[in-house]
């Protein structure tokens, strides 16, 4: 398996984001709809395995096959432009600025949103036999997720506020490093190993990602969810975004660029230092017999020069 070391990691990661900044609107709206919808159906499938066979754990390893298939055909999320595109910034590529970032973003989260809302109206037509029948076990379990992430949280206040918003962060920490992850190997086998894993651990631990809540709250709504449309924006998506947000930045984008783009000239001995250890060794008595010229020492020895024996 070929591995791509930090440092080339992280070159190939702010071409990644400069690409992406200067993509046409089209190219970019087309691959962030097919990012969302992709992702989107892996929660389904995720979902239904777990409510099926009633081992939340299986639909959590399952869960990575949505993101794997839709980084490898090249498409984007929100998630993961909120990390490539400020490296890109961050190395002041020629015409990269502020602007293009933001914008991108915005067609990016558009194209998502697009894309997660198809698969839960798709999937709403299939649990419920096109809304001829109440929702199956599948269709009540979304109902009730999106009720438990809304409501649920604004029953705490402030609190629920709080660890919403710290679910996001950790969420797209280990969704973005899995995107580094899927360029840290060269060969479909280590992307798919590399990736899978921080991807399983967000999905299992319940963490907030805002393009699965794109599909997860309307599908919710259509399945007879006891919650709003201003319960999903206020308890859930806006502070979720915002979450993603950080936890990308922060515990991704920046470490990986200030240690491997951004690195600091090895430390070298002061001269302090030095003058200190010659005394050190000057201080120290030594046999007669190594104070002869023929015995060469390192840097930080008195060395014996020909006037010092004329002397002795």
């Amino acid at each position: 398996m070929s591995y791509v070391k930090p440092v080339e990691l992280v070159s190939t990661m702010i071409d990644a984001g400069e690409t992406k900044i200067f993509l046409s609107t089209r190219d970019t709206i087309v691959r962030a709809i097919m990012g969302g919808a992709l992702l989107t159906i892996a929660a389904a499938f995720a979902i239904t395995v777990s409510v099926t066979t009633g081992i939340p754990l299986l639909g959590a390893v399952l869960f990575p096959v949505g993101f794997i298939m839709l980084y490898l055909l090249g498409y984007d999320l929100l998630t993961g432009v909120f990390v490539l595109g400020p490296l890109a910034w961050l190395d002041k590529r020629p015409g990269v600025t502020i602007g293009g970032v933001l914008r991108n973003w915005g067609l990016v989260f558009v194209g998502n949103f697009i894309g997660a809302f198809t698969v839960a109206l798709l999937m709403a037509i299939v649990v419920t036999y096109g809304f001829s029948v109440p929702p199956n076990e599948v269709g009540e379990a979304i109902g009730h997720i999106g009720e438990g992430r809304t409501v649920g949280y604004a029953e705490h206040g402030a609190a629920g506020m709080l660890t919403l918003f710290i679910r996001g962060v950790l969420c797209n920490w280990m969704v973005s490093t899995g995107i580094a992850m899927s360029m840290i190997a060269k060969d479909v086998p280590g992307k798919v190993i590399a990736m899978w894993m921080p991807i399983m651990l967000f999905f299992f631990m319940g963490f907030e990602h805002s393009i699965v809540n794109m599909f997860l709250f309307p599908a919710g709504l259509m399945l007879g969810g006891d919650f709003t449309i201003t319960d999903y924006l206020i308890w859930n998506e806006i502070p979720t975004v915002l979450g993603n947000l950080v936890g990308g930045l922060v515990f991704t984008a920046l470490p990986l660029y200030l240690t491997y783009a951004r690195t600091k000239a090895p430390r070298t001995p002061t001269t302090r230092r030095l003058d200190g250890s010659k005394k050190a060794a000057s201080s120290i008595r030594r046999p007669v017999a190594s104070r002869r010229p023929s015995v060469v020492r390192s840097q930080d020895a008195v060395l014996t020069s020909d006037a010092a024996l004329a002397t002795d």
